[in-house]
């Protein structure tokens, strides 16, 4: 079969289109005939080494798992004995490393049936930004599943205004206009009980401090290893200035000032795959209520191409893998 692959940490031309072995399904797997997959942060972070500190970990020189690619939406081509709930030509959806190949194997905790309402493309956008976001709206921030009677406010930059307004944000608008009025103006003071803030380590604890109302909780998820790419006119330069520490040195400062302020400063740390909130996110997508939005797709053989364009940060949604 057809997989992307890297033999060493490095910029997207580490990734090389190759011919591997077909995985086989264990007794707990179901072997997925992959039809897209989505990209996220985490797999440049993977393809980079980056923070330098998770080598120990991912493998010192490259990642041990060497096919890329985490999120995935396909059939089932095989089941294996212990798998109860899903047989071939079953649509599923789920989150395993790997999934830029044109097969992948997954645990049968971590899939579950594709919601009926999406295409394999958009479900390819959902497992890990979905479980990502609805843990630290619903278990750490204490909203509803799918922030269902939150208040969704956009506060993007210009462009990405429109976007937030047809995505169903109700309030808000341009989020350099917002600070500043909570600063000085008529809405100082009142910012949001809670935030889940997805910033990257370009943003300082203090100013996410400052967006919540004084006695607001913070949620941080998993950042993002550097700043915004208009922020530095050079994306490859940047990309390889890795961070030794990187997210663990913000997930610490959140622990440690905690205490000593009045917000709740708590991290969101990877949450694990689950079949639960698969099912939950499908619901979600079927009932209209979860929207994914694509900006753009691309062939298998492009992936680097894929991977590159959404690391230098001008994706305005979720770039997708097809296979």
């Amino acid at each position: 079969m057809k997989a992307v692959v890297q033999d060493r940490y490095g910029s997207p031309d580490v990734l090389e289109l190759r011919d591997v072995d077909q995985p086989v399904p264990g007794d707990d797997e179901v072997l997925v005939r992959v039809r897209a997959a989505g990209l996220n942060a985490y797999d440049w972070h993977l393809m980079r080494g980056d923070p330098y500190v998770a080598r120990l970990a991912l493998g010192p020189r490259a990642p041990r798992a060497r096919i890329r690619g985490r999120d995935f939406a396909g059939e089932v081509a095989a089941a294996g004995r212990n798998v109860r709930d899903l047989r071939p030509g079953d649509e599923v959806f789920g989150e395993v490393d790997g999934t830029f190949a044109e097969y992948v194997c997954v645990p049968d905790a971590w899939v579950e049936r594709k919601p009926a309402a999406l295409t394999f493309e958009q479900a390819a956008t959902l497992p890990l930004a979905g479980n990502t976001a609805l843990r630290g709206l619903r278990d750490l921030a204490g909203a509803a599943a799918g922030a269902a009677g939150a208040d969704q406010r956009r506060l993007r930059r210009g462009r990405h205004v429109r976007r937030a307004d047809r995505q169903g944000a109700r309030r808000g608008g341009d989020r350099r206009v917002q600070h500043a009025q909570r600063r000085t103006g008529p809405l100082a003071g009142r910012g949001p009980r809670r935030r889940l803030h997805a910033g990257g380590l370009h943003a300082r604890r203090t100013a996410v401090r400052r967006r919540p109302r004084p006695r607001g909780r913070p949620r941080d998820l998993r950042p993002p290893a550097r700043p915004h790419a208009h922020r530095d006119a050079r994306p490859r330069q940047r990309g390889q200035r890795g961070q030794f520490l990187g997210a663990p040195v913000l997930i610490l400062q959140g622990v440690v000032l905690s205490p000593f302020v009045r917000q709740r400063l708590r991290p969101l740390i990877g949450p694990a795959p689950s079949k639960a909130v698969l099912a939950e996110l499908r619901e979600l997508a079927d009932s209209g209520k979860l929207a994914p939005v694509i900006d753009r797709t691309y062939p298998l053989a492009e992936a680097p191409e894929a991977i590159r364009y959404l690391e230098e940060e001008h994706a305005r949604g979720k770039v997708v893998v097809t296979v």
